[in-house]
C-alpha cells in the first residue's frame, strides 16, 4: 500500500487541472458545427420582420426560422432562458456522450484494460470537466471553489476552502502556470489553426488525455469516482464489448457525480462567485 494522499497533494493536482479546463470550456461553448447558433442568431434579428405575419398561414420556412430561434445551445437566445439545471443536463447528454465514448475506448481490453489506471483517469477527467461546466452556469468560477467541488465529489474530500485557494508554504504560482499551459498546449495548436476558438476532435481528445494524465499523481483517489452500476462494470470485463458496457457506465457515472455536485451546492451554499 501506498503512502496515504494528503489534501495538500489532491490540491495540487486539482488546481492546473480546473484552470485548464476554462479554455477547454470555452472553446466547447463557441464549437458550432453545424452553424446553429448563427442561424438562430440570424433567426431572431429577423423575427421582428416575421411577426406582422403571425396571422398568416405557417409555412416551411417560417417553421424553420422558428426552429432555429429555439436552438438551445450556448450563445443563444434560448440557452439564457435555461435554467442551470437545464444546462446541465445539456451538458451531460451533449458534451458527456463525446467525453464518455473517448473514456470506455480502453474497455476494448476487456478486463485486462480494467487492471490499468487508464480510464479510470480518463473517466475522472472527464467528470471533472463536466463538473467544471456545470459549476460555470452557476456562475461559480472561482478555482479555489471548483477545487473543493471537485475533490468532494471525485475523491471524498472535504478540503479547506484557504487550502484550496493554494494558501499553503509550498504553493507555486508559477509551477501551477507552466502546468496549466503543458495541460492546455494542444488546445492553443488546435484553435489556433481554426476560426476564432473552435476545438478539433484531436484537440480535445488529447486535451482530456493530457487531463487524466495530470491526475496520475493521486491514482490511489481515482477509484472513489462516482461509476455505473454493477452491471455496466460485469460487461466492461468483456474484450471488445467491454467498450460498450464501459460506455454506458461512464455516461451513469456522469450523472451520478451531476447530482452529488448539486448536493455539494446545497450542502455548502456556494454561490456565483470568482476569487482565486
Amino acid at each position: 500500500m501506498g503512502e496515504t494522499i494528503t489534501d495538500r497533494q489532491v490540491v495540487a493536482v486539482l488546481r492546473p487541472f480546473v484552470r485548464a479546463t476554462a479554455p477547454v470550456l470555452d472553446a466547447l461553448r463557441d464549437a458550432d458545427p453545424l452553424g446553429l447558433r448563427a442561424r438562430a442568431a440570424d433567426a431572431a434579428r429577423r423575427g421582428e420582420q416575421l411577426a406582422e405575419l403571425a396571422a398568416t398561414p405557417p409555412t416551411l420556412r417560417r417553421r424553420l426560422l422558428h426552429g432555429l430561434g429555439t436552438v438551445k445551445v450556448p450563445g443563444t437566445r434560448a440557452w439564457q432562458a435555461m435554467t442551470p439545471e437545464q444546462r446541465t443536463r445539456w451538458w451531460i447528454n451533449r458534451v458527456g456522450r463525446v467525453t464518455s465514448l473517448l473514456t470506455s475506448v480502453p474497455g476494448l481490453g476487456g478486463a485486462l484494460a480494467d487492471r490499468l489506471p487508464v480510464q479510470d483517469a480518463l473517466g475522472a477527467a472527464s467528470q471533472g470537466l463536466l463538473l467544471c461546466a456545470i459549476a460555470g452556469e452557476r456562475g461559480v468560477t472561482g478555482h479555489a471553489d471548483r477545487v473543493r467541488l471537485l475533490a468532494w465529489v471525485l475523491f471524498r474530500r472535504d478540503v479547506d476552502a484557504r487550502l484550496a485557494a493554494g494558501d499553503y508554504p509550498e504553493y507555486d504560482a508559477a509551477a501551477e502556470d507552466a502546468r496549466t499551459a503543458e495541460l492546455t498546449a494542444e488546445l492553443a495548436d488546435s484553435t489556433a489553426k481554426r476560426t476564432g476558438r473552435r476545438i478539433s476532435v484531436k484537440g480535445f481528445a488529447v486535451t482530456l488525455w493530457r487531463l487524466g494524465r495530470s491526475l496520475y499523481a493521486v491514482t490511489e483517489e481515482l477509484e472513489k469516482r462516482p461509476r455505473g452500476r454493477f452491471w455496466h462494470r460485469l460487461i466492461g470485463m468483456l474484450p471488445v464489448a467491454g467498450m460498450f458496457g464501459d460506455y454506458l457506465g461512464e455516461r451513469s457515472g456522469l450523472r451520478r457525480a451531476a447530482k452529488q455536485a448539486e448536493k455539494w451546492f446545497a450542502r455548502t451554499g456556494v454561490t456565483a462567485r470568482t476569487e482565486a
